[in-house]
């Protein structure tokens, strides 16, 4: 039976393991992260966000305990676990430090035979594949990628939106733009950051940021024309990306969701895209696990210009994604 190892136990890595345990998919052979092990505890068994954990939960040093289940921990702040020598086959790495290909290699170097990037990877030469669930999950080569890139929250909340329209209408070149939550790359007080936007109180501004979701898409589609921006938000979580787009086959508001509607109930994006009907706000997505989710009421067409949004929780969305991916290697590693 083929083991995974998780590295990185911050706001993705917790909510990664919160579905993995609830799926009953994989148990990780270990955990690795550079916070005390009490903390981490803490906050897997109750997340601001997501609520309790149904489980005692408990750390100790060298431990995680969840419920019955005692996972080893290892504090990697000077050194990556030795995967090879607790037999790990799979790294999903949460960490943020693997974009590039040498942040991942260091996976592969201490044993693991493959990792899993839960974040786009700087360029296509720093990964061996950027695979999505309902996308181009099924092109997984297991003697060929043995990086590979899940993109970012973005990324699989466009990639859905992208694929229907292109399967359907043809895509010329498109611009989009995502209203995101804050997140940990900013700062609750104003102070200077490595970005300068980011040097101002999260909870108090809109703050524009860039987003690499239009790159990791070029690696999936190397022909398409798209590229975009973020605005970050005070929200805690739940964002939204409206995706404007000159088609290449003249459409309608109605067949457009038509198209929608069909993809979210048959076929590879099942599970992966859903469809709102009725008006809502952010609230309404918080914890739902599509990675996009169209709001229909919000398709709209104007000459040429096609305009669709969807919302996606950044979090609990992608955080399914990931382990569903992580278990489908599993299974073909």
């Amino acid at each position: 039976m083929k083991t995974i190892g998780l590295c990185g136990f911050g706001r993705i890595g917790r909510q990664f393991l919160r579905i993995a345990l609830q799926h009953q998919w994989f148990v990780p052979t270990a955990i690795a992260d550079i916070r005390d092990e009490p903390t981490l505890a803490a906050l897997f068994a109750v997340d601001t966000n997501y609520g309790r954990w149904p489980e005692p939960v408990s750390g100790s040093e060298g431990l995680l305990t969840i419920g019955d289940r005692n996972i080893p921990y290892y504090n990697s702040a000077k050194e990556v676990p030795d995967w090879s020598a607790l037999g790990v086959d799979l790294v999903v790495d949460c960490t943020g430090r693997a974009t590039t290909q040498a942040g991942a290699q260091v996976h592969l170097n201490r044993g693991a035979k493959y990792v899993l990037v839960s974040a786009p990877s700087k360029t296509l030469a720093d990964c061996d594949a950027v695979l999505l669930k309902g996308i181009n999950l099924n092109t997984f080569d297991a003697a060929n990628h043995r990086i590979i890139s899940m993109g970012s929250c973005t990324t699989n909340a466009l990639a859905a939106v992208v694929k229907v329209i292109l399967e359907n209408f043809g895509i010329q070149y498109g611009l989009f733009s995502t209203v995101h939550s804050y997140t940990n790359s900013q700062s609750l007080t104003d102070q200077p950051m490595k970005d300068r936007r980011d040097s101002w109180a999260a909870a108090e501004n809109i703050i524009p940021s860039s987003s690499g979701a239009a790159r990791a898409l070029q690696f999936i589609w190397k022909d398409l024309q798209i590229t975009g921006k973020a605005y970050r938000v005070p929200t805690r979580t739940g964002s939204i990306a409206e995706l404007n787009l000159i088609t290449e086959k003249d459409c309608t508001v109605a067949e457009v969701n038509d198209a929608f509607r069909k993809a979210a109930t048959d076929g590879p994006l099942q599970g992966v895209m859903d469809v709102l009907e009725d008006q809502w706000a952010s609230s309404r997505i918080v914890a739902d696990p599509h990675s996009s989710i169209v709001d229909l009421p919000l398709t709209a067409k104007e000459g040429k210009l096609l305009s669709v949004a969807a919302w996606y929780d950044n979090e609990w969305g992608f955080s399914n994604r990931l382990a569903e991916v992580a278990a489908f290697l599993l299974e073909r590693i």
